[in-house]
């Protein structure tokens, strides 16, 4: 099976801002929601955002409200995630997959967990001065 192709990382001081991209052209994933991830050393991985299919419904971790947006443009067929005034918590392989599903009920958008074989290689995010 294709994975994900994600983009986009680098090396950045703290402050500044990064626009991950993730292509899924040619997997079928338009139907499915998508979440990006990311696992620093020594930690688990941690999930990060997710949006629906038609990118109407956003879903982010704590850690990263106000800063961090996901979104996805569908005719394009990839999903990115906007980073703005990162911090060196921030660093970590950031890595985007397909979700078993997500469900919205009573104005609380969930998402599920990844499908275990959809993940991408992960591109590297380094905040540091």
């Amino acid at each position: 099976q294709a994975q994900p192709v994600e983009s986009g990382g680098g090396l950045v001081q703290p402050g500044g801002s990064l626009r991950l991209s993730c292509a899924t052209s040619g997997l079928g994933l338009d139907y499915y929601a998508i979440g990006w991830f990311r696992q620093a050393p020594g930690k688990e991985r941690e999930a990060v955002a997710c949006i629906n299919s038609d990118g109407k419904r956003t879903k982010y971790v704590d850690s990263v409200k106000g800063r961090f947006a996901i979104s996805r443009d569908n005719a394009e067929k990839t999903v990115y995630l906007q980073m703005n005034n990162l911090q060196p918590d921030d660093t970590a392989v950031y890595d985007c997959a397909p979700l078993q599903g997500d469900s919205y009920r009573g104005g609380v958008y969930e998402c599920y967990g990844p499908i275990d074989d959809g993940w991408g290689q992960g591109t590297q995010v380094t905040v540091s001065a």
